[in-house]
C-alpha cells in the first residue's frame, strides 16, 4: 500500500456509512481528481472553479444517463485534508445510489481506496503527525466523551509538542558530543557536563511525567473494565440493566440463571464502563454453571473495578466473610466496591462490615449514587480532568519507555565516564524511539499497522 500511496494515484471512497439516509458523501483524491471528476459531471466547468467552492450538477454515466444530483465540492492542493486536489460528493443517501455514484467515477481512472488511505497520504504529504493520523481514527472510533476529548487533543497536536521538545533537547546534546569526537585529537571540550547531565535528567523527569498518564489514558480510551461479582441472586443481572436502562441479562429468582459473562457499555459523566455480569460464585455440579463460574473468576482478574454485591436481604455467613476478604485482597491494585443489594428488604442485623453504598435496583434508590461512586474510584489516584495531556497509545507508551531507558544508559555512561561515542549511541537510540512517535522516524510496517485500523473512506 504504501508505493501506490507515494504514487499520488487518484483514490475514491465512500466516506459516509453506508445505509439510508439523506446524505452520502464520497471522496476523491490524488492528482487530477478534478479533472475526472469533471467527466462526469453536467453543470458548471469544474476545472475552471476555484478552491473550496461548492457547485450544483448530475453525474451521468458514461452513456450520459444521470446517476444522481449531487453537490461537488472542490478542494485544491495542498488546501485540503490530504494535501492534495480532493474532490467531495455529496449525493443522496443510500446503498444503491451512493453505489452507483461510486462506481461511475471509479470507472474514469480512479482507484478504490484501502483503509485509512486519505489519512496515511495526510501524513505522507505533512498535513499531519503520525501521532496526529492515530488520533483520527481514536476519534472515529470514540464511545464516550472523555475520549473524544482525549483524541481532539492529540489531534491538536499536544503529544506531539512534548516529544519534539524532547527530540530537540536530545539532539542539542548529541551535536555538541560528536562534534567532540571530531576534535578529539585537540582535546577540546564542547559539552558541558553538568548541563549535558541537567538536561538529560529534565527529559527523563518529563518523559516520567507522561508515562504516568497512561493508565487513565488507557481506562478514558478504552473504558474501565468493571466486573459485577457475587453469590448466585445477590443482584447482578438486576443492577446491570438499571444501569443501562434495559434488559439485557435475563432475571429470576432462580439462582444460577446467568451461565456465562454479559458485557455491556455504558457511559456515566463522560467516562465508558465496560459493565461485565457474571455468574454466581459457587460450587456446582453443573457443567455449563460451572463453566459460568470460570470466566466469571478469569473476568475479576482482568477487571480494572470490582463490584462485589451482597444481598442485603440475607445474612452473612462466615463463608461469604472469608470470600470478600479474599476477593478484595485478590484485586490488588483494582479499585473494590461492596455494595449491598435490595436495601428495600434488607434483614434486620447487624452486618460488622462497611458497605460503600446500599442500594436497591428494583426501586433505583441511590442508582445515581452508585455511578458517580464507579466514577471516582476508577480515576481514584489518577491526576485528570479536561485540560489533562494523556498517553492513549500502548504504541506510544512502549517508544516513550524506550525512549527513557537510552537516556537513562546515557546518563549511566555520562556518570562513568564514558567517552562520547558510547554517548552518542544512547542519545541516537533515543532520538529514534522519539521519532516512531510523531513519524519522523517510521518504516512501511509501522504504517500498514496503524492504517489497517481506519475505515475505508477515511
Amino acid at each position: 500500500m504504501h508505493s501506490e500511496i507515494n504514487q499520488q494515484y487518484p483514490i475514491a471512497a465512500i466516506a459516509t456509512p453506508v445505509g439510508e439516509g439523506g446524505i452520502a458523501v464520497i471522496r476523491i483524491s490524488g492528482k487530477d481528481s478534478i479533472k475526472k471528476v469533471n467527466k462526469a459531471f453536467h453543470g458548471k466547468d469544474l476545472s475552471k472553479q476555484e478552491s473550496h467552492t461548492v457547485h450544483f450538477g448530475k453525474i451521468v454515466d458514461r452513456k450520459e444517463l444521470p446517476v444522481d444530483e449531487v453537490l461537488v465540492t472542490l478542494f485544491h492542493l495542498p488546501r485540503s485534508y490530504t494535501g492534495e486536489e480532493t474532490v467531495e460528493i455529496s449525493c443522496h443517501g443510500g446503498v444503491l445510489v451512493t453505489q452507483k455514484v461510486l462506481e461511475t467515477i471509479l470507472e474514469l481512472g480512479v482507484r478504490s481506496a484501502v483503509a485509512g488511505e486519505f489519512t496515511q497520504r495526510a501524513f505522507l504529504n505533512g498535513k499531519l503527525d503520525l501521532d496526529q493520523a492515530e488520533a483520527v481514527a481514536d476519534l472515529i472510533h470514540a464511545k464516550s466523551l472523555k475520549a473524544v476529548d482525549a483524541a481532539h487533543q492529540q489531534l491538536e497536536g499536544r503529544l506531539g509538542e512534548h516529544v519534539k521538545k524532547f527530540r530537540q533537547q536530545i539532539i542539542d546534546a548529541t551535536a555538541m558530543v560528536e562534534l567532540e569526537l571530531d576534535f578529539i585529537e585537540e582535546d577540546v571540550e564542547f559539552a558541558n557536563k553538568e548541563q549535558l547531565q541537567k538536561l538529560l535528567e529534565d527529559v527523563d523527569s518529563e518523559i516520567s511525567s507522561l508515562l504516568e498518564t497512561y493508565e487513565t489514558g488507557r481506562l478514558v480510551k478504552d473504558g474501565v473494565k468493571t466486573v459485577l461479582i457475587g453469590r448466585p441472586n445477590a443482584g447482578k443481572s438486576t443492577l446491570l440493566n438499571t444501569l443501562v436502562g434495559s434488559d439485557r441479562a435475563i432475571v429470576t429468582d432462580i439462582a444460577g440463571t446467568t451461565r456465562d459473562t454479559i458485557d455491556v457499555d455504558c457511559n456515566f459523566d463522560g467516562l465508558l464502563f465496560k459493565l461485565i455480569d457474571t455468574a454466581g460464585l459457587r460450587e456446582t455440579e453443573d457443567i455449563v454453571e460451572a463453566e459460568g463460574v470460570k470466566r466469571s473468576q478469569k473476568a475479576f482478574e482482568q477487571a480494572d473495578l470490582v463490584i462485589y454485591l451482597k444481598d442485603l436481604s440475607h445474612a452473612f455467613s462466615d463463608e461469604e466473610r472469608t470470600e470478600i476478604a479474599e476477593f478484595q485482597k485478590r484485586a490488588g491494585e483494582s479499585p473494590f466496591i461492596l455494595i449491598g443489594t435490595k436495601a428495600d428488604i434488607e434483614a434486620d442485623q447487624e452486618w460488622r462490615i462497611e458497605f460503600d453504598l446500599k442500594i436497591s435496583a428494583t426501586e433505583g434508590e441511590q442508582i445515581d449514587e452508585l455511578k458517580k461512586l464507579l466514577k471516582d474510584r476508577a480515576l481514584e489516584n489518577k491526576h485528570y480532568d479536561a485540560s489533562s495531556l494523556l498517553v492513549t497509545s500502548t504504541r506510544h507508551r512502549d517508544a516513550l519507555q524506550k525512549a527513557q531507558e537510552q537516556v537513562r544508559a546515557a546518563l549511566q555512561s555520562l556518570a562513568q565516564g564514558m567517552t562520547g561515542d558510547f554517548l552518542s549511541i544512547d542519545l541516537r537510540a533515543a532520538l529514534n524511539e522519539l521519532g516512531t512517535i510523531t513519524g519522523e522516524i517510521t518504516n512501511e510496517h509501522i504504517l500498514d499497522s496503524i492504517f489497517s485500523r481506519f475505515c475505508i473512506g477515511k
